[in-house]
């Protein structure tokens, strides 16, 4: 029917996963995707969008953040003043009202992704004994299609498959655990260390052959294994790694060791910038970069990939499934801190922090993210991320971009921190700008190809219909900060830095096959060992009309 159609007139076209970089062409929409144009010459667009002069680029697709769960959660309840350190979102006709701070609530989040063009983003770090919780936050979460990244790294099923040898059983209980929590993806933290942890022990492993107590494996073990099952298992994303020794001076030659362990199979080491780490043993003056060697491993092996984790200056929260950071950030701080115990599972720690550029430690952070950006040679292996909200709001995404864009700029902000920063870091001569292009790649289509989301990040026939059109700008970071149109599955979100349409997008899952009969042993031990009951624990996501099987 010539109603369904949209079209998007004389844009100039970033859409890097086919190969178009700054075409002026048209764009025809239809029923949520990208369509070929009519061939019938009486058909007409029920709607015109003229974009030209304008630049046109996929929907953005934010692979690591934190924004649903009892982690957020108790951050709002931590710091409740900080929820007005920024202009609240108000009601209007079509939005709903919501605080900001460093841990928007869940419609700001939707609300404020949208109105900086992003159309997707996921949650990285969701136990599974929490996902009933994140899903229905999630369903709260507009204007984003959604999912998460469920925890396995110290699962007690895990642990105790690989102790015993079976990785069939390892295999299986992966396949399944995504399917009862509703997840898109593993994630390891702090492998076998947030156990340790949990025991009373240095949750910090120094090496990753350290035996976990009462398990007899590794965190070694356990990354070579998961990564091995994920990977038979054929699941549309890798391993999501959050290495050991996060934050730890010296814990550079732990995070390479991570990526040898994962004899390679696929991995997507996450927040890198936290675990690039040089010094150790008590020398503060040894703190610094070691960004070039791992960023040349990375280079020389197409099974890994990265997000950064980029630090920001000013007031954030920390929120982890890494225990022993939280406990290590409050020490060093001297702030309050939460922490729990995941039964069976994981651990968590939050704690408010504020990164000050006359701090030499938070300035090499900052130095140490944008060094990553600037070193691994191939955009499409590396993405934007703040580990949001840890290095700082997804909010700052136009201030990096233009750090990337502008070298000038880039230099100006790095000739104002501390001297041992300014004399040290390879960022003082690294003379590298990217294009638009390249930034398409890693907001929209780097994150995509690295999710598996075939429908996602490009503006080919068959792509999902999320779209967004900037306006021009020398600066970088005002092109970026507030988009002219953000179309979501075809339909208008934002117009002139307005919501149109607070449109509920779709949440994204996996349900793998396994071996059925894995499940009574899994039962078995669930009801040895949980507080809860076996039927009580899967997320009936039929109950959500919008969830979608994406393997």
């Amino acid at each position: 029917m010539s109603s369904d159609f949209i079209k998007i007139l004389g844009g100039t076209v970033h859409d890097p996963a086919n190969g178009i970089d700054g075409e002026v062409r048209d764009l025809w929409l239809a029923g949520g995707k990208v369509v070929a144009a009519p061939t019938d010459p009486s058909v007409q667009a029920v709607r015109v969008i003229d974009a030209r002069g304008l630049v046109v680029m996929p929907g953005g697709v934010d692979m690591h953040c934190h924004i649903v769960g009892s982690k957020v959660n108790t951050a709002r309840i931590m710091c409740p003043e900080r929820s007005r350190e920024a202009a609240p979102v108000a009601r209007t006709a079509t939005t709903r009202s919501g605080t900001m701070g460093s841990v928007p609530s869940s419609f700001a989040t939707g609300y404020r992704y949208a109105g900086l063009g992003y159309t997707t983003a996921f949650d990285a770090a969701i136990a599974p004994l929490a996902a009933r919780h994140a899903h229905l936050e999630l369903a709260d979460t507009p204007c984003v299609d959604r999912g998460f990244y469920t925890l396995v790294g110290n699962n007690h099923y895990v642990m105790r498959s690989i102790q015993k040898g079976e990785p069939e059983k390892l295999k299986s209980f992966i396949a399944w655990l995504l399917g009862a929590a509703g997840a898109y993806a593993t994630k390891l933290v702090n492998p076998g260390g947030v156990e340790l942890w949990k025991q009373g022990r240095d949750g910090n492993a120094r090496d990753l052959d350290t035996t976990v107590d009462g398990f007899g494996v590794t965190p070694g073990q356990i990354i070579g294994s998961v990564a091995r099952a994920v990977d038979e298992l054929r699941l549309p994303h890798p391993v999501h790694v959050h290495c050991n020794n996060l934050g730890l001076p010296g814990n550079w030659t732990t995070t390479l060791e991570t990526m040898k362990r994962l004899d390679g199979h696929r991995g997507h080491l996450t927040h890198i910038q936290f675990h690039s780490y040089a010094g150790g043993d008590g020398d503060e003056d040894t703190f610094g970069s070691k960004v070039a060697p791992l960023a040349e491993y990375v280079n020389a092996h197409p099974n890994l990939t990265v997000d950064v984790g980029q630090v920001v200056f000013g007031r954030t929260m920390s929120m982890t499934a890494d225990g022993p950071v939280g406990h290590y950030l409050s020490r060093l701080q001297g702030s309050k801190w939460y922490s729990s115990d995941i039964e069976q599972e994981a651990g968590c720690g939050i704690v408010p922090i504020e990164y000050k550029n006359t701090s030499a430690v938070h300035a090499w952070q900052w130095a140490i993210g944008l060094e990553w950006y600037l070193m691994v040679d191939d955009p499409w292996r590396v993405t934007m991320s703040t580990d949001h909200p840890n290095g700082g709001s997804f909010l700052a995404y136009p201030q990096i971009i233009r750090l990337l864009m502008d070298r000038t700029f880039r230099q100006n902000v790095f000739q104002a921190l501390p001297a041992p920063v300014r004399e040290k870091s390879a960022l003082k001569d690294l003379d590298r700008e990217y294009t638009l292009n390249e930034i398409a790649i890693i907001t929209r289509a780097g994150p995509a190809r690295m999710l598996g989301l075939k429908d996602k990040g490009h503006l080919g026939v068959g792509a999902d219909a999320d779209i967004t059109i900037y306006a021009p700008a020398s600066d970088a970071e005002t092109m970026f900060q507030m988009p002219r149109h953000v179309i979501k599955a075809g339909r208008l979100l934002v117009e002139d830095g307005e919501i149109r349409e607070p449109l509920m997008g779709k949440t994204l899952h996996v349900a793998p096959d396994y071996d059925r009969e894995v499940e009574a042993d899994i039962q078995a031990w669930f009801e040895d060992s949980y507080s809860i009951r076996w039927r009580n624990y899967p997320v009936d996501l039929k109950a959500q009309t919008e969830a979608e099987v994406v393997a």
